[in-house]
């Protein structure tokens, strides 16, 4: 029987969605496919249909990019979707097993609906619920530190969404954070907000990106590009529309800052991206959040609107004769799309496939415009160095890192949450004299940096300096922030495994080197944990790693193996044939 003839299927709902979103053509195809889904529960084939008919857009493109994305669904799920992160930090804590018992329960496998249509049970990479592991989605609610003796309490719909403790030597970017709710826009405004963006429309936009280059500014989504360097290409470029983007797709097991700035000081976030849209001329700005992230894109949309209403966004930007007007995307389950022109083409309705660069995309970015992209930390940081000066910013942190850095404590630590400190610390002084060293009073076996993507840090690198210049020099990634201690009693091949799965998952599949080497390198993790290692297997996992490295397109897949190798180097006994399954 077709959808059309499915009394639970009514077009009409959806036919007032699509004459909202009709006149932004493709671009408007994610919202469209996700309007429908939360019509219907899934994506019925004469719902999709209609959208293509409405955005001019093929079927059979329209199925691509659904099977790209793995939060939407082409069959039916159950009323409420169980979502349970089974990525590293959670690991630690029993995700695995959470997901085991939730199944038991209600009497499915991961990824089957139980018979009644109520629930759908679903693994899930990393929820950026860190600090709070193990955690689960549940519909639209996100649940921290849940055990094996709660799980009827979940599906009865007790659970309190987790509140991030927010520490810190300074409280630049997290003052306003910690309360488990968002800062309004008067308590914001009553605490300076905004007076930085003033400040902007006060200077000319040359002005502006003279003080943030010279406040030493780098992009704080793990790539370290200099900020103002990136504000000055775009607003050189020629070319019109400029965009303004702020990627909020934080993907990256064991991070969480972005989703608690978005959460707790949205209007922070906000201000500055309208500071760095006045800088380059941008008409338009983006703010693309991460699909697992639904309290933090009300959270935006609820300060957008406030600013819109207040006169912040608009035709004329508090009577500057600038304008600009703000959109918001929400992601739908895909890792790559973290990855700059991966995003932009989820923007404009495709599947996250990165592009090849150059060119750039301060000239060719955005719908092939000059477009500037930043994380939400960077942009975080521009209205303190718009309200302050770049003098006063650069005396925190080192001469090469100036200014903070969030750092995201999780796994095996006395005290996980966000810290905010000035660059230059110590790992130690982060890790014992703040965070109260590892928990349970054990030793610490390794730290994982940089996430996923990242490296281990042993326990004589404790005194590592936690800057871009100290742990390079170390060999080190700053990455997004991530801190995971791991105490002695883990077993660093189980670890090592979880990494390899994230990354054979994610993988778009783009290019050969990741989408074949991602798989690789996680059938022989796999054999490795199960201590069934061959001769040679270090060699292939090297050979594996050092190819992706070399060839794969974009950031995912030259660093997928990066955790591996740095193992690899450390602790060469782990894949040795013959050693056992600890």
């Amino acid at each position: 029987m077709s959808d059309y003839a499915n009394s639970a299927y009514d077009p009409a709902p959806l036919q007032g969605v699509l004459d909202q979103l009709a006149p932004q053509g493709r671009a408007a195809l994610l919202p469209a496919l996700q309007a429908a889904q939360a019509l219907y529960g899934h994506l019925p084939e004469a719902a999709t249909a209609e959208i293509g008919r409405a955005l001019k857009v093929p079927l059979a493109e329209i199925h691509g990019v659904i099977e790209f994305y793995s939060l939407l669904y082409t069959q039916p799920k159950g009323k409420t979707v169980l979502h349970v992160c089974t990525d590293p930090a959670c690991a630690l804590r029993g995700g695995e097993q959470v997901l085991a018992a939730l199944c038991r329960r209600l009497g499915v496998q991961p990824g089957e609906t139980t018979p009644d249509g109520a629930y759908t049970v679903e693994g899930a990479p990393c929820l950026g619920l860190c600090d709070h592991a193990p955690a689960i989605w549940m519909g639209q609610k996100a649940i921290g530190r849940v055990d094996l003796q709660s799980v009827d309490d979940i599906l009865q719909g007790r659970g309190d969404h987790p509140i991030t403790a927010c520490y810190g030597e300074t409280k630049y970017l997290i003052g306003r954070c910690g309360k488990g709710r968002a800062t309004t826009l008067a308590e914001y405004e009553a605490d300076g907000g905004y007076a930085g963006l003033r400040r902007a429309l006060s200077l000319s936009p040359a002005e502006v990106i003279a003080e943030v280059k010279a406040s030493g500014l780098v992009g704080r989504g793990g790539a370290a590009f200099p900020t103002g360097i990136k504000w000055e290409g775009a607003a050189q470029a020629s070319g019109q529309p400029k965009y303004v983007v702020c990627n909020a797709d934080e993907s990256e097991p064991g991070t969480f800052k972005d989703r608690v700035l978005m959460e707790e000081d949205p209007h922070l976030v906000l201000e500055g991206l309208l500071i760095a849209g006045y800088a380059i001329g941008a008409a338009r700005g983006y703010i693309y959040v991460r699909g697992e992230y639904p309290a933090a894109y009300q959270a935006m949309a609820n300060a957008v609107e406030e600013a819109r209403q207040a006169g912040y966004i608009g035709e004329d930007v508090l009577g500057s004769g600038y304008g600009i007007q703000i959109e918001l995307r929400l992601g739908a389950g895909a890792y790559i799309c973290g990855e700059e022109t991966a995003l932009f083409e989820s923007i404009e309705g495709k599947r996250g496939f990165p592009r090849l660069k150059p060119p750039s995309p301060t000239t060719h970015g955005l719908f092939g415009k000059p477009t500037v992209i930043n994380n939400v930390e960077t942009l975080a940081n521009a209205p303190r160095i718009l309200l302050q000066g770049a003098a006063r910013y650069r005396q925190l942190g080192t001469e090469k890192s100036p200014g903070v850095k969030l750092f995201c404590l999780s796994g095996d630590v006395a005290r996980p949450g966000l810290y905010e400190v000035p660059f230059g610390v110590s790992l130690r002084h982060l890790l014992f004299d703040l965070a109260g060293g590892v928990s349970q009073g054990r030793r610490l076996q390794a730290v994982l940096f940089g996430g996923a993507a990242g490296a281990f840090a042993t326990p004589d690198q404790l005194d590592v300096e936690m800057s871009f210049e100290g742990l390079r020099s170390a060999g080190l990634p700053l990455g997004s922030g991530v801190v995971m201690a791991l105490d002695e009693t883990r077993d660093l091949r189980m670890i090592l495994t979880g990494l390899a799965r994230f990354f054979a998952h994610e993988s778009c599949g783009k290019c050969y080197p990741c989408q074949i080497g991602t798989q690789r390198q996680y059938e022989i993790l796999r054999r490795v944990a199960d201590g069934e290692a061959l001769p040679g297997d270090a060699e292939r996992l090297a050979d594996v790693g050092w190819t992706m490295a070399d060839a794969s397109i974009c950031g995912l897949g030259q660093t997928a193996a990066s955790a591996v190798l740095s193992a690899l180097k450390l602790w060469p006994e782990l894949f040795e044939a013959g050693n056992g399954k600890l």
